[in-house]
Parts: structure tokens; sequence; C-alpha cells
């Protein structure tokens, strides 16, 4: 009886440890997929289709723009003079969004950008810490020449600052990244504070709207979109019908 104890407890660990190689297989072949999707395609541009759509005079256009907290970002509901389309990709940093601007923003010469990124760059502040100012000065000068290109596309820009982190360590480059978006704000730049919204009291991303360290859930973008909303609407029922918005 003893030995059918062991012999069953063995058989038990040989599962555990197939399954267990099994998932780190698909996990190490999912890795290596994206690592050679990014050598073919190292801003992602075949993620998006690059077509020109049509001005709509009777429809806003909003587009969406950054990581994959923008990529998460659902439109917001009752706006049905406003097209929102999502132009985020998860995993890019500032130089990758800025890049793929021409490409997946120009095209669809949008009335308002929603801009969401930087926290990519930020997390690689670990790995180099060597390289911090240069990397905090990067994810600046990238923000700063999107904002160009949007002007010059006569595009409203609605800058987000960066998300709070469920991490102590990174938590004064976003402070110190947020205060230079802050010091963007213009009259064709308008700043939505996500980041005072979604930090709790220790200056961390709030355990009820997050589905890990860095992304939201379905609440977390609810309460983000609450305050999108009429932010949207001041700006559409300030729109000549045969120009951009203006604020």
């Amino acid at each position: 009886m003893k030995w059918r104890w062991i012999a069953g407890g063995l058989l038990a660990l040989l599962l555990a440890s197939v399954a267990l190689n099994i998932r780190l297989s698909r996990q190490v072949a999912n890795i290596d997929r994206i690592l050679n999707t990014v050598r073919l395609d190292p801003i992602n541009l075949g993620t998006y289709p690059a077509d020109a759509l049509p001005p709509d005079p009777m429809q806003r256009r909003v587009v969406v723009f950054g990581d994959s907290r923008a990529q998460d970002w659902p439109a917001p509901e009752g706006l049905e003079s406003f097209t929102f389309i999502n132009r985020g990709i998860l995993t890019q940093t500032s130089a990758q969004v800025r890049l793929r601007f021409a490409a997946h923003v120009q095209p669809l010469r949008p009335d308002v950008l929603l801009v969401q990124m930087c926290t990519n760059d930020l997390l690689t502040i670990p790995v180099f810490p060597e390289r911090r100012e240069a990397i905090l000065t990067g994810c600046q000068q990238n923000v700063a020449a999107i904002l160009d290109e949007a002007r010059a596309l006569g595009t409203i820009v609605i800058l987000t600052t960066v998300f709070p982190m469920s991490s102590d360590d990174l938590t004064q480059a976003v402070d110190r990244v947020n205060d230079e978006f802050r010091s963007l704000a213009a009259d064709d730049v308008i700043l939505f504070d996500a980041y005072t919204l979604l930090v709790d009291s220790r200056g961390l991303l709030r355990a009820d709207l997050r589905v890990d360290e860095l992304h939201l859930n379905t609440a977390g973008y609810a309460l983000l979109n609450q305050s999108l909303i009429p932010l949207l609407q001041t700006l559409g029922e300030s729109r000549d019908p045969d120009q951009h918005l203006q604020p």
C-alpha cells in the first residue's frame, strides 16, 4: 500500500513536470515569435492599415495612440458624434510610437489625438540604470515631436499623464515625466491627468483599478472615461463644422 502511494506521488510529480514544461515551451515559443516579429517589422507598422479615411463632417474623429495602455482604452459610450479609432500597440517605447505617427495617425486626419505613452521607456531604467537621464530625456523629446506633428495636422492633442505603477522603484521617474507633460499644456495640447485619477495614497496604482502592476481593469478605464467624456463634449461644442476641433 505504501509503495502505491509513493508511485502515485511520483506519477503526479511527473505529470506536473510535463505540464510545466509544455507551458514553458509555449511561453518561449511566444517570446521567440514576438522577437522575430520585431525583427521583421521593428515598429509594428503592419499592425494597422495605413489607408487614409475621408473626413466626415458629421463626426469628430478621435485617435487613441500609444502603448498597451492606449491599446486597451475602450471608446467612451454615449458620444454619438465622435468616431474613435485605436492605434495603440503593446510593449512599445516612445521612440517606436513616434516613428509610426506618419503611418498610423497622419492618414486618419484626427480632430483629437489622445496620447498615452512612455511607461515602457521607464520600465527600462532598472535594466539600464546608467542610462536613466538619456531614457527620461528621450521620452520627453519623443512626446514633444508627436505634439509638433499633430500641430502640423491642425489636431488637438489630449496628452495623458503616465499612469502610476505598482512599484516604488519607478515612482520618482513617473513623477518627473508627468511634471514635464504638465509643462507642455497649451491651447492645442490639453493635459489629461490620468495619474491623479488612478493613484493611491502611497503613490502607486490603485489595487481596485488594475489587473497587474501596469494595466487597468474595466473599472480603471471607466473612471478615466468619466472625466474624458465631458472634455470631449466641450471640444465638440466649440467645433466649426468646416474645421478641426478648437479648444
